[in-house]
């Protein structure tokens, strides 16, 4: 079975620097699987992916070595399954707020009798090979999203949960369910000290801590922190940066140009 890269740089201690794909192109998730991610993560929450363009997408990231993510639109066993079937090496899932609900999630990502994901590996065993079944409980890799006040609240109880891998902090929502304005890389020091709380206790029980940010500058700062799955932006965002400096930085020369001579 093709390795899952992800677990051997956790093992090793190190921090996987983790990609964000919002622009639904199999094109583009290729050119970013390209940059040198350890993974990268199609995003089917918030934007325009569709699981057909989700499909493409793994298959286009499929040839690189870098590993394919899933973060899907809910708690839902269906499109779990659907994406891990597709070929997705792990499941990021959104608003886990409770034990119960991180069992349900972890549940439907690996096969009886330590979960329930119903069998049918059709597209996932073209890539990962004729292994994929009898070891994937083992390779895949589930991903709770810690984004609320409640999920704080219920944090112990969820890093209890059998076969939880990693959990990952949600900044904007996380913001918003303390009553701050939604934004990543937050500096207000109650939600820095929430953040810290939360990588001590998942740590204290075994459980990989990451977290989406917007900078590189932060997520150092929390690899720093001991947080081992940090996600830089998202595609739609760097393009925008890159295309909004390399316009303004021409308009900029053109300006400077067209000064007039001082004679």
């Amino acid at each position: 079975m093709q390795p899952n890269t992800i677990r051997s740089i956790w093992q090793r201690g190190e921090c996987v620097l983790n990609g964000w794909l919002q622009i639904p192109s199999p094109f583009a998730a290729e050119m970013m699987a390209h940059a040198g991610w350890d993974s990268v993560t199609i995003d089917m929450q918030h934007g325009p992916v569709e699981y057909a363009a989700a499909l493409g997408m793994v298959q286009a990231i499929n040839t690189t070595a870098t590993i394919p993510l899933a973060r899907v639109p809910w708690n839902e066993p269906g499109i779990i399954m659907k994406m891990l079937d597709a070929g997705c090496y792990g499941i990021i899932c959104p608003m886990v707020n409770s034990r119960a609900e991180c069992e349900a999630f972890v549940g439907a990502c690996r096969y009886p009798p330590r979960g329930f994901r119903s069998y049918g590996p059709v597209r996932v065993a073209v890539y990962a090979g004729a292994e994929y079944a009898a070891q994937a409980n083992d390779a895949i890799i589930t991903i709770a999203m810690i984004e609320t006040r409640q999920a704080v609240e219920n944090l112990h109880d969820i890093l209890q949960t059998p076969g939880l891998d990693a959990i990952y902090i949600g900044p904007a929502d996380l913001s918003q369910s303390y009553g701050y304005p939604p934004r990543v890389d937050p500096e207000q020091p109650e939600l820095v000290q929430v953040i810290d709380d939360i990588v001590a206790a998942a740590r204290a029980h075994g459980v990989i801590p990451g977290m989406h940010t917007g900078s590189v500058a932060y997520a150092q700062r929390l690899a720093a922190k001991g947080v081992q799955f940090v996600t830089v932006g998202s595609d739609a965002r760097l393009l925008t940066q890159a295309a909004t400096q390399a316009t303004a930085a021409f308009r900029a020369n053109k300006q400077e140009r067209a000064e007039p001579g001082v004679y």
